[in-house]
């Protein structure tokens, strides 16, 4: 969107708005709360600004790290799948940290922007309630992470902040939902933004948002039926939504990524202004990349299925473990780098070897090695490879937050989970999807019956959002995070076949489900507020 230039620049409000104390009269010489939000400028920058608090690319990326998605070699994202924390460990610290100064930021826009009285009372309305979406997703962040968290619905005193109880997890999704729920009546769907404003938040968003929060809970899935025919079969209310032409594109595509009918939320990134760079460290070294800080797991591979439609360990599938990478769903090689990928973008067009001793080139700057700077797992990263990033992968492709394929699959999801999955149900999601991603075989595409329905969907749903930061909270909301995050996880087979046929031990890891469904409330916090209670375990 074009305002995405703009709100790299301002933490403005939030600075001015903190910084000046209540006067009787107003300084002429400066901002003060009587001045700030009657200028417009100030209220474009803030909300600006807000928009920026969203979320972030790290957050975005590194999460894939805590699933059986990816390992990361990197600090706490390396801990925690090790089980080896406290509650003083930094992320938890800076996460509670992060989503609570979002709130804040929020909730004093919240509190002075009806201050301004010559922008028209529906625009501040409109902007209000982006804001809400902002504050509202910054919760629903905490609530799945930590249970029950404070319910910062105002804005609060420093003081008040350190007094302010846990409030139980049930109440504050339903003021996430009772919010969405609001915003979605006010905002404007993505047709009615000007051009200039494309890329904000939308009635649409807000609905799959919600959908999304009420799928966390798994009770409540005639709602988010709902709310998905709502988006599915709306299109003058809600914007007219569908799959992109091309899977890859979505993410490498510096056209596609950000013009397109599936995209309901990104983050909003634009050269040279706002950028991000991970891919720096996520790509093969030979093309560029730094030093592999996070790569694919075997797990995720595995994920992938056959072209006929089969899982690889089906009988008659067609897998073959020594040439493991053949016939399979197109969108393992969209999304994972593999021994022997064919690598092609930005002038560049070569082999990528891993495989030990396989690289012709005596630099091997690809090979798995335990002690160099490449790949840990035997696998890179291919998706969300710009190729028309700048040097050192510093891009302006937006981020996905949410996509209408989402849609489907919570739609799928949800039909399966209330015994109503059937052949239509089928045709409109994982047909659609796999269509899509560039199947052709009646057997993938056809619908199967009821029988393994709910690990074919999420199968889908794993291949489909691959790094796309869902894989974490889906293995937790399903509680299968004890199986899938406990024991080895598993890289490439480069490794000694004594050992795991093979396969790289790449970390052992251990998820205590008595107490690792939930994060420990950082240290720092329990001694700020006397009111706040460790989670159990901790």
């Amino acid at each position: 969107m074009k305002f995405s230039n703009k709100i790299y620049a301002v933490a403005i409000a939030a600075l001015l708005a903190t910084g000046c104390r209540k006067l009787d009269l107003a300084p002429t010489d400066t901002f003060s709360d009587l001045t700030f939000w009657g200028v417009n400028e100030n209220v474009n920058n803030a909300l600006n600004n807000n928009y920026s608090l969203l979320y972030n690319s790290d957050l975005y990326f590194y999460n894939e790290a805590l699933s059986d998605n990816a390992y990361s070699n990197t600090g706490d994202y390396n801990v925690i799948p090790a089980g080896l924390y406290t509650p003083s460990l930094s992320k938890f610290r800076n996460d509670w940290s992060y989503y609570y100064s979002t709130i804040k930021s929020c909730n004093l826009f919240l509190e002075g922007v009806d201050q301004n009285k010559s922008l028209p009372a529906a625009t501040i309305e409109r902007m209000k309630a982006e804001v809400r979406f902002i504050r509202a997703f910054a919760h629903f962040n905490l609530t799945k992470w930590y249970g029950d968290v404070p319910l910062v619905d105002r804005n609060i005193s420093p003081e008040e902040a350190q007094q302010i109880p846990r409030s139980p997890k049930d109440a504050v999704v339903k003021f996430i939902v009772d919010e969405l729920t609001a915003v979605a009546a006010i905002l404007p769907s993505k047709n009615g933004y000007d051009a200039g404003d494309q890329g904000r938040i939308t009635n649409a968003a807000a609905v799959a948002l919600q959908a999304r929060v009420l799928l966390y809970q798994g009770n409540r899935m005639a709602e988010v039926v709902t709310l998905c025919e709502q988006l599915m079969n709306n299109p003058n209310t809600y914007g007219s939504y569908s799959l992109a032409p091309s899977y890859s594109g979505l993410f490498n595509d510096p056209t596609l990524n950000k013009t397109n009918p599936e995209t309901i939320l990104a983050l909003q990134y634009a050269l040279p202004t706002r950028t991000w760079n991970q891919f720096w460290d996520f790509a093969p070294r030979s093309v560029g990349g730094r030093v592999s800080s996070m790569a694919p797991l075997q797990s995720l591979v595995d994920n992938y299925i056959m072209l006929n439609g089969k899982s690889i360990n089906e009988s008659g599938s067609g897998y073959d473990e020594n040439n493991p990478y053949a016939n399979r769903d197109p969108r393992l090689t969209a999304t994972v780098v593999y021994d022997g990928y064919r690598w092609t973008g930005n002038g560049i067009t070569k082999t990528i070897y891993i495989k030990p001793g396989s690289d012709p080139d005596r630099s091997a700057l690809d090979e798995y090695s335990l002690t160099g700077q490449g790949t840990k797992t035997g696998y890179y990263w291919r998706k969300y490879y710009d190729p028309a990033a700048l040097a050192n992968f510093v891009s302006g492709n937006n981020l996905h937050l949410i996509r209408f394929a989402e849609v489907l699959l919570m739609y799928a999801e949800a039909k399966q989970a209330l015994g109503q999955m059937d052949a239509g149900v089928w045709d409109k999601t994982i047909r659609a999807l796999r269509a899509r991603a560039g199947f052709t075989d009646a057997a993938a595409l056809n619908y199967p019956g009821n029988t393994n329905m709910t690990n074919i969907i999420r199968q889908e749903r794993r291949t489909e959002l691959a790094m796309e930061n869902l894989r974490t909270d889906d293995i937790r909301r399903w509680k299968i995070a004890e199986v899938v995050l406990n024991g080895w996880a598993r890289g490439a087979r480069f490794g000694s076949p004594s050992v795991d046929n093979g396969y790289i031990r790449v970390q052992d890891r251990k998820f205590d489900p008595a107490k690792n469904y939930l994060w420990p409330i950082p240290a720092s916090e329990l001694n700020l507020n006397n009111k706040l209670q460790q989670n159990p375990g901790y």
